[in-house]
């Protein structure tokens, strides 16, 4: 499927959200995989949001070892299907090594496409799981701040960090994330001139050690790119576009803010290093089975 060209970024990319197993790639996988590693984008997180994404996220994962890592969770669109039987899976599908994150879990009051109370319940017992396992959190927030927060807070000491997936919210909302200690994640929201102006000003007080990137493809294709692929489809080889646009934003140099998004997502996460031109060499996975939460936080 023809696709925008997309410039190589100037240093290599991680696309931290990406909905791969996602219906809309099937015809085409490998063929998305080979334009991002062509544009720079040398290592994808792939989102897992209910058990049957997070297993397939996990299969693919296996099959692009260093190239590919999956999260583990239940968004909370799904929340009524974590039952005792899937919140037992779920522990040992996070526990893998291709598995970076727990998530995308979280409260979405927005849609409103399952009671608050279970969602709440799953989000909860989501990051008893994260604390459990050491492993850092991929979360989801829309118009859910207060709930979100409170429930976060309470679970904190014993949790190793995480990201705030897709960052769209205000001023207040970015404040409070820092002050805890999250990550930020920022997609292609920040190129809608009608949704996320606001964005290009928030992006200049994010930390560059917390700065993360991301498509969250096959949605939020980026409104001011040109020519768009006929399917209106969202996917990582744009992360390069999505770079330049914050790094205008942010008045700095295209590079220093895909080293310093890169650096911050490997030390989030703990990515192995790589290049486009080498094996990734992979680290030891921090978080063992029944291991309890470390000290590290996203800073």
């Amino acid at each position: 499927m023809p696709v925008p060209s997309e410039p190589r970024s100037p240093a290599p990319l991680i696309d931290i959200g990406i909905n791969l197993v996602h219906d809309s790639y099937d015809s085409d996988r490998d063929a998305v995989i080979a334009r991002a590693l062509d544009v720079g984008v040398v290592q994808m997180m792939i989102t897992g949001s209910c058990g049957a994404s997070t297993r397939k996220a996990i299969a693919l994962s296996l099959a692009h070892p260093g190239r590919l890592f999956a999260t583990a969770g239940v968004h909370p669109h799904h929340a009524t299907e974590l039952t005792p039987e899937l919140l037992a899976e779920l522990g040992p599908l996070a526990r893998a090594p291709e598995v970076l994150a727990v998530g995308e879990c979280g409260l979405d009051y927005y849609r409103n496409y399952c009671p608050h109370e279970a969602q709440r319940q799953a989000f909860h017992r989501q990051l008893e799981l994260a604390a459990r396992l050491g492993k850092p959190l991929f979360l989801h927030q829309r118009e859910a701040h207060g709930d979100f927060l409170a429930i976060l807070r309470e679970h904190w000491p014993q949790l190793a960090g995480g990201v705030a997936h897709c960052f769209t919210g205000s001023d207040s909302e970015l404040d409070s994330y820092l002050d805890l200690g999250l990550a930020i994640g920022i997609t292609g929201w920040i190129c809608d001139e009608r949704r996320g102006r606001h964005l290009l000003e928030l992006v200049r007080r994010i930390p560059a050690d917390r700065l993360l990137l991301e498509t969250d493809g096959p949605y939020l294709l980026p409104r001011d790119l040109e020519p768009k692929p006929a399917s209106r489809r969202n996917e990582p080889a744009f992360l390069p576009h999505i770079a330049a646009v914050i790094a205008r934003a942010r008045g700095e140099p295209p590079e220093a803010l895909a080293r310093a998004s890169t650096a911050a997502a490997r030390r989030l996460f703990h990515l192995p290093e790589i290049d486009s031109h080498a094996s990734p060499r992979r680290p030891l996975v921090r978080g063992s089975p029944g291991a309890g939460a470390h000290d590290e936080r996203a800073s």
